[in-house]
């Protein structure tokens, strides 16, 4: 049960994408995963991390020790860009992180009240958020960068992502 039940709906849309991610990362080779096409678009391993670090910081927000990292967290904090010519992680890697993140963010999402919700923070320099933005910003963001995973599912030639 829910604290704040402002949390409810991010907290669904939280176990959705937590199995999608897995869904649509599903078979990808870590080559394909680097592979950008000749386009300048951000490739699947780079998708991948980013939303692991953000579940990252979206726990940190909540209140979870910011010392808890996952292991590529120097390739995507202070919400680095893709580096050209950067070997990235694999993706079971990612996997690994995104599983231990996951079940302390979905306790601290559950476990936020009102006056965690309404706090105010720095979003992004000069714009400020409350902690409820953050992480509603945050949710869409996930089912953004999963959608790109899918799509560069089907243009390096896999299967189309499943829901189920």
């Amino acid at each position: 049960m829910v604290t704040d039940s402002r949390m409810y709906s991010y907290v669904v849309l939280l176990d959705m994408h937590t199995g999608f991610f897995r869904s649509a990362l599903e078979g990808i080779s870590d080559g394909d995963a680097q592979r950008r096409l000749d386009t300048k678009a951000n490739h699947i391993a780079w998708l991948a991390g980013s939303l692991v670090q953000q579940r990252y910081e979206m726990a940190h927000a909540l209140g979870l020790d910011a010392g808890l990292q996952q292991a590529a967290h120097e390739l995507f904090k202070d919400n680095k860009g893709i580096q050209d010519g950067l070997a990235y992680p694999s993706l079971s890697s990612f996997l690994q992180d995104w599983d231990v993140i996951t079940p302390k963010l979905r306790e601290a999402m559950l476990k936020a009240d009102a006056g965690q919700l309404d706090h105010s923070v720095e979003f992004m320099p000069g714009h400020k958020a409350t902690i409820l933005e953050l992480t509603s910003f945050s949710i869409y963001r996930e089912a953004n960068c999963i959608g790109q995973i899918a799509l560069w599912r089907r243009l390096l030639g896999y299967d189309a992502m499943k829901y189920m």
